[in-house]
């Protein structure tokens, strides 16, 4: 099997929820074989077929623990397994335990891809879909950003970072609007091409506005500061990579994990929380900031910054930019109410955000 390469996967209606191909499940269990473990029973929890990864819980005599197939280049993939192991080991971070092989390292490369196994945690349950829930999930990612501070990659990894990419992403998203007009104008007997084109100078407009006043901010002196100070933003922290266990809350499934501006994942809660809520509530937004700042104080120029994101179309954008690929299957009805969702929910944005920027000063 040493010349094997492991690829994406086809899965359709024929197959099992969390097919694997068999030529994976042999790797793993050939992965295994590096580890001194005594497995009783391995179950597939979770795949990623059309990228290639895949996680699986292990019931050891040594306890339960989970096996990933990691699905990113080896070289990326050595940069989030060193930020677990630094989390964990040197900063006594709530994040899984890496389980080390037999000759002492932190996976196995095999098909071409990495493989480690973790500590699988025991008792973690959601938290409550509610004010008090997001609070802990803030306080949580906060210390995360905190304890993260001070992590040096191995010397084989490709660095992580997008501390860079701040200034590229606006521009993109300012691009791909007018992308989206001339798609929705190509297109006029689809359902969501109507509302596309008649949402999408509103949101044009918030995105220029918002590149202006990105600008005018402290962004470049912080980029100057340079990765080591900002530490480590998780990219998809949510509901379900932050779980209480029995001595507080954990944050798991690290793969993606690179260096940022921390206040990005907390822009993403925020919104995509508000987007749940199907409208800004002006109590969520500066409860959950300040729970974030107990863990992880932010000094009033990254609050500023983090207005600035807050106010670009994050979940308009996030929504549609995979129109350009399928434009036909996805101007749909589905995304016709979608987009009507969305320009709803925007329209109690403008105030929140007015009266959280407002009654901050003087708070940070």
């Amino acid at each position: 099997m040493k010349n094997i390469v492991i690829e994406p996967w086809l899965v359709d209606e024929t197959t099992h929820e969390f097919f694997v191909p068999e030529y994976i499940i042999q790797l793993a269990e050939e992965v295994l074989k590096n580890y001194d473990l005594s497995v009783q029973n391995m179950q597939i929890i979770t795949t990623k077929p059309d990228k290639g990864g895949a996680i699986w819980k292990l019931e050891t005599k040594s306890g339960p623990k989970s096996l990933k197939l990691l699905h990113r280049r080896p070289t990326r993939s050595l940069f989030s397994l060193g930020a677990q192991e630094y989390l964990a080991e040197v900063r006594k971070a709530r994040v899984p335990p890496i389980v080390k092989t037999k000759d002492g390292k932190n996976y196995v490369e095999a098909g071409g891809k990495l493989w480690f196994v973790a500590e699988w945690i025991e008792p973690l349950t959601p938290v409550a879909k509610d004010l008090e829930g997001a609070r802990k999930l803030c306080y949580a990612l906060g210390e995360f950003h905190r304890l993260s501070k001070g992590y040096i990659p191995p010397k084989q990894a490709e660095m992580a970072s997008r501390l860079h990419k701040w200034p590229k992403n606006y521009e993109k998203m300012i691009t791909k609007m007018s992308w989206f007009r001339n798609i929705a104008q190509y297109y006029p007997e689809m359902p969501a091409s109507a509302p596309l084109f008649d949402a999408v100078d509103r949101f044009e407009e918030q995105a220029r506005k918002g590149m202006e006043r990105f600008q005018q901010s402290s962004y470049v002196e912080f980029v100057k500061q340079g990765t080591a100070h900002w530490g480590l933003v998780h990219q998809d922290y949510g509901w379900s990579n932050g779980q209480m266990g029995a001595d507080g809350m954990w944050i798991i499934d690290l793969d993606g994990v690179a260096f940022d501006l921390p206040i990005r994942d907390l822009r993403k809660l925020i919104s995509g929380t508000m987007a749940d809520l199907y409208k800004w509530d002006a109590t969520w937004v500066r409860e959950m900031i300040l729970a974030y700042y107990e863990a992880n104080p932010i000094t009033p120029e990254l609050y500023e910054l983090l207005m600035i994101d807050l106010a670009m179309p994050n979940e308009f954008y996030k929504n549609i930019k995979e129109i350009v690929y399928e434009p036909d299957m996805f101007l749909n009805e589905q995304t016709a109410q979608l987009i009507q969702t969305i320009v709803e929910t925007d329209q109690s944005k403008w105030s929140v955000l007015a009266e959280i920027e407002h009654k901050w000063k003087g708070v940070g």
